[in-house]
C-alpha cells in the first residue's frame, strides 16, 4: 500500500464497535475529506459512513476529540479539560452516543452556593443575587431582539455591587468573553442552557469512544487546500488527499491565522466571518482537595462574589471524588493563561484562601491548568460574536462552490460554544457534502429570520432562578 492509499479511508454501510468504518478506496480518491476529528468532524465522518460513501478523516493531533478531552491520569479520576457537560440532554445527540457506548449520561441536579467573603450567602443575599442575575439577563435579551445590535455589556442595568460577579457569569462563564465584546443579538439567539447532563467517565471519553469505529489519520495536519481543479487537493506532511468535497471543522482562529493555505483564497465573506467570530478564553484548573475541606456536596458549584473582573467559579467533589475544578475566562483569564500555569493555580489558590481561610492552602494536593489558547491547532475556547457579527454564523454555514463546507460550534446559530452545537454542525455539513456528491438527502426547513422585538416587549425566555449559573459546555 502506498502512502497516498494509507491516508484514505472508505465508508461501509454499517459499523461494528472497534472496527474501522470502510476500507481503502482503490482509486486513492474520496467523496468527502474531513479536516479535524473533534465533535464536528466525528459527526461528519459517521454521517458519511452511514450513507456508504468514502471519506478521509484527517486530524493534526495524536488524538480525537478537539476541545473535549478527558484526562484520567493526573488525578487518577476523570478530569474534563474542555467540555464537561451536555446541555439540553433530552435533545442532545451526544447523550445517545454516550449511552450506546455504555457510558453514563445522567441529568444533573443543580447544587449551588454563593460565597461572600468568608461566609456562605444568606437567604437575603441569595435573593439579591438572583434578582441581579435575572435583571441583567433580561436586559441583554431584550437588547438583542432590537433592530440595532449592541454590546451585551451596554444593556446591563445598575445592579449594584453584584455587577462584577454577574458580568463574569453572563460573560466569560457563558461565552468565554467579557460582555463588552459580546453581541447582544448573539447572546439572545443562544438556546436556553437550563438543563444539563454529566458523564461520570468524562465528556471527552464520549468522543474518544465515538471515534473508535472510524478510520482517523492522526498527526496529519492539512497545510493547503487547493480547490481550483475538478478534485480538491489537500496537502499534508504524509501526502496529498484528493476529494470531491471537503468538510472543514477547524476553529475560526486557526482559519483566520492562516495555518491552512487556500488556493484560491476563501471568499471574502467567509474570511471576514472567521476574522470576526474570534475565540474567547476559558480554562479549567484542577485542584485536589482530599477530605472535602470545603464541605461541598458532590458536583456542587460555588459562585464567589468579587469586586472586579478577575473571577472564577468552582465545581467541588467532581463525580464524588476529591477533585475540584475552578474555571476562569475572559480578558482576566487570558492574562492568567499567558502568565503561565503557575499563575493560574496561584490565582485559584488565593481565591480559595480569601474565602475559606489561609489553612486551605495546606489541603491542596496535585493541580493542573489547561491553556487552550496556546494549543496551536485550537487557539482558544468557543466563539462569541462581537456586536454586529451575529449573522456571520449563518454565512459560515453556507456551501462554498458546493464543494467546501464549514462546520464547528461557530457555525451554529443557537448552540454556539457547545459540544452539542459542534456535533450537529458536523452532521449538517456532511449532509451538504453528501448532496453535492449525489446522495438524496432531504433539505432541512429554512430557518425563519429573527424578527426584531417591539419596544417594551417581554422576551420569551426563562429567567434565571436563584440556583442558576449560566455555564459553558
Amino acid at each position: 500500500m502506498n502512502r497516498r492509499h494509507f491516508l484514505v479511508a472508505g465508508a461501509a454501510a454499517a459499523a461494528m464497535p472497534g472496527r474501522a468504518l470502510g476500507q481503502v478506496a482503490a482509486t486513492g480518491e474520496v467523496d468527502v475529506a474531513i479536516v479535524g476529528a473533534g465533535a464536528a468532524g466525528l459527526a461528519a465522518a459517521r454521517r458519511v459512513a452511514e450513507h456508504g460513501r468514502t471519506y478521509a478523516l484527517l486530524e493534526a493531533l495524536d488524538r480525537a476529540g478537539g476541545r473535549a478531552q478527558t484526562d484520567a491520569a493526573t488525578f487518577g479520576v476523570p478530569f474534563d479539560l474542555g467540555a464537561d457537560r451536555l446541555w439540553g440532554p433530552r435533545r442532545n445527540p451526544l447523550v445517545g452516543v454516550a449511552r450506546a457506548n455504555g457510558l453514563d449520561a445522567t441529568t444533573a441536579l443543580r447544587l449551588q452556593r454563593v460565597r461572600i467573603g468568608s461566609r456562605d450567602a444568606r437567604d437575603a443575599d441569595t435573593e439579591d443575587f438572583a434578582s441581579a442575575l435575572s435583571r441583567a439577563n433580561r436586559a441583554i435579551v431584550t437588547a438583542g431582539e432590537q433592530r440595532t445590535d449592541i454590546a451585551a455589556g451596554r444593556a446591563v442595568p445598575d445592579i449594584g455591587d453584584w455587577l462584577p460577579t454577574v458580568s463574569f457569569l453572563l460573560g466569560p462563564a457563558f461565552s468565554s468573553k467579557d460582555l463588552d465584546e459580546v453581541s447582544a443579538a448573539d447572546y439572545a439567539r443562544a438556546e436556553e442552557r437550563d438543563e444539563e447532563a454529566f458523564c461520570r467517565q468524562g465528556v471527552g471519553a464520549i468522543l474518544a469512544l465515538a471515534a473508535v469505529p472510524l478510520a482517523i489519520q492522526h498527526s496529519t495536519p492539512v497545510t493547503e487546500i487547493d480547490w481550483s481543479g475538478r478534485l480538491i487537493a489537500l496537502a499534508t506532511p504524509r501526502g496529498t488527499i484528493r476529494a470531491r468535497t471537503v468538510v472543514l471543522t477547524v476553529s475560526t482562529a486557526v482559519l483566520a491565522g492562516g495555518a491552512i493555505r487556500f488556493k484560491p483564497g476563501l471568499p471574502p465573506a467567509i474570511a471576514s466571518a472567521c476574522q470576526r467570530l474570534t475565540l474567547g478564553s476559558y480554562n479549567r484548573i484542577g485542584i485536589e482537595l482530599a477530605g472535602n475541606p470545603l464541605r461541598l456536596r458532590d458536583d456542587e458549584r460555588v459562585v464567589f462574589k468579587v469586586p472586579g473582573p478577575a473571577a472564577m467559579t468552582l465545581r467541588g467533589r467532581v463525580g464524588g471524588t476529591d477533585l475540584a475544578v475552578a474555571s476562569i475566562g475572559g480578558r482576566a483569564g487570558r492574562e492568567l493563561e499567558q502568565a503561565g500555569a503557575a499563575a493560574m493555580v496561584a490565582f485559584a489558590t488565593d481565591t480559595l484562601a480569601a474565602h475559606y481561610g489561609a489553612g486551605i492552602r495546606k489541603a491542596i494536593g496535585r493541580t493542573f491548568a489547561t491553556r487552550w489558547g496556546l494549543e496551536p491547532t485550537i487557539l482558544g475556547a468557543g466563539s462569541a460574536a462581537p456586536p454586529g457579527a451575529q449573522p456571520m454564523r449563518r454565512a459560515l454555514a453556507q456551501p462554498i462552490d458546493n464543494r467546501l463546507f464549514l462546520a464547528g460550534e461557530a457555525t451554529h446559530e443557537t448552540q454556539w460554544g457547545t459540544i452539542g452545537g459542534a456535533w450537529l454542525s458536523g452532521e449538517r455539513a456532511a449532509d451538504q457534502a453528501l448532496r453535492a456528491v449525489g446522495v438524496a438527502i432531504p433539505l432541512p426547513a429554512s430557518p425563519a429570520p429573527l424578527a426584531p422585538a417591539k419596544p417594551g416587549r417581554t422576551p420569551k425566555r426563562r429567567q434565571p432562578r436563584r440556583d442558576d449559573v449560566p455555564r459553558r459546555n
